[in-house]
């Protein structure tokens, strides 16, 4: 069937936008016209209303230009729309539920609040950290691009040669012909650092609860090795049988899980006896010279509106581990970053999960001079404050 070609005026009366959004659109790569006439007139068809509903339903959903543009909007494989479709349905069913939990417990607390002098703190304290949380599945559901920023960070300013990557590798007891899972495998980068050193016959499974991920994943690992295989699930429901893997590697994953017990029980399930789990996590120094610099500018911005190591942390983790696992054993990360440059850091401000967008976004230009003069010739050097748990079954 021929395709019809609408004019940018056409395509908005059909889509009821504005020409001025859909040139805005066009402009931050969102939303490319699919002919480009010699006469400088941009065509749109009936399959950019595929993107288009696309853009319009993840922005509802609280996602920014800048990632919706990282979801790939521009790719018109059915399949890519189908899978997307499904996923915003997915999306939207998780929002709902989470609106509805933050109702009742609010009409609880109300409730409480009328009939008692003094309130049961414990509850509120429940509704705290659920109103604080980002909504969880969304980020969940980004793709890699947030990840890649803080990653790079690491990569180029970290003191210590040997890597993150490379030195949860070196801890591994990894022997040949293993089966092991990796849960969060984010971008794939620990394999991709590392694939080349594996004993023979491994075989990795790598899972995110994120699609965006496993693509992001999937996409970098591609033609390394054939000893990948991908999957999408939630780490508190792992659909395989008991004692199937040798190793699991988890990294800095078991703080977004919404009940770790639950994870926990699942890890202790799939892992076979005499098998490791191998769980990263950060301490509460982590970064610490970032935010503090970012709360210099202004006192409001907090990067993270949950800091994850009070959830499960270096500190605290071991003892929350222990009624799980025959053996615990905690190692640190000795690193610490020396950041040289504006951009990087300014970056990784820009990709942290708090509120500094809503601060920083029309003040960009002052914001970095600010960094500008903070960093100085010297640089700026910040504490990391990482490591890892062995935990054998």
């Amino acid at each position: 069937m021929a395709e019809n070609f609408y004019t940018t005026g056409e395509f908005s009366k059909r889509a009821n936008i504005s020409v001025r959004t859909i040139r805005y659109y066009d402009e931050k790569g969102l939303l490319k016209p699919s002919l480009m006439a010699e006469s400088g007139y941009r065509y749109y068809t009936d399959r950019d209303f595929a993107i288009l509903q696309r853009i319009l339903v993840l922005k509802k959903l609280g996602f920014g230009l800048e990632e919706i543009k990282e979801i790939t909007v521009n790719s018109l494989d059915t399949s890519f729309i189908k899978e997307s479709l499904q996923l915003q349905q997915k999306l939207i069913h998780e929002k709902i539920a989470e609106l509805k939990q933050m109702e009742q417990m609010l009409r609880e607390t109300s409730a409480v609040l009328s009939e008692r002098e003094e309130p049961d703190w414990n509850h509120i304290v429940g509704l705290i950290h659920l109103l604080n949380m980002k909504e969880t599945l969304l980020s969940q559901y980004k793709t890699a691009g947030n990840l890649k920023v803080r990653i790079d960070l690491h990569k180029r300013f970290s003191v210590n040669p040997l890597g993150w990557y490379q030195w949860i590798y070196k801890m591994l007891p990894l022997k040949e012909n293993q089966n092991i899972l990796e849960t969060g495998c984010g971008n794939g980068e620990f394999w991709r650092e590392n694939h080349s050193s594996l004993p023979p016959g491994i075989s990795a499974l790598l899972s995110d609860i994120s699609s965006g991920m496993l693509r992001s994943a999937s996409s970098g690992l591609k033609g390394i090795s054939s000893f990948f295989s991908f999957e999408q699930f939630d780490i508190q429901d792992i659909p395989y049988k008991e004692n199937t893997f040798d190793l699991i590697l988890a990294n800095h994953v078991l703080f977004y899980a919404k009940d770790r017990k639950k994870a926990l029980s699942e890890l202790y399930r799939v892992l076979k006896k005499g098998g490791c789990l191998c769980l990263s996590t950060y301490g509460r120094k982590h970064m610490k010279e970032i935010e503090e610099l970012a709360k210099e500018y202004n006192d409001q911005i907090a990067l993270s509106e949950v800091k994850l190591y009070d959830i499960f942390g270096l500190d605290d983790g071991e003892e929350e581990l222990k009624p799980f696992f025959k053996t615990v054993e905690k190692h640190l990360y000795d690193d610490s970053l020396l950041v040289t440059e504006i951009k990087p850091l300014a970056d990784y401000i820009y990709s942290c999960h708090g509120n500094q967008m809503s601060i920083i976004r029309d003040e960009k230009e002052t914001f970095e001079r600010f960094l500008t003069e903070k960093l100085g010739k010297g640089g700026l050097r910040v504490t990391k404050d990482a490591g890892i748990f062995l935990c054998c079954k």
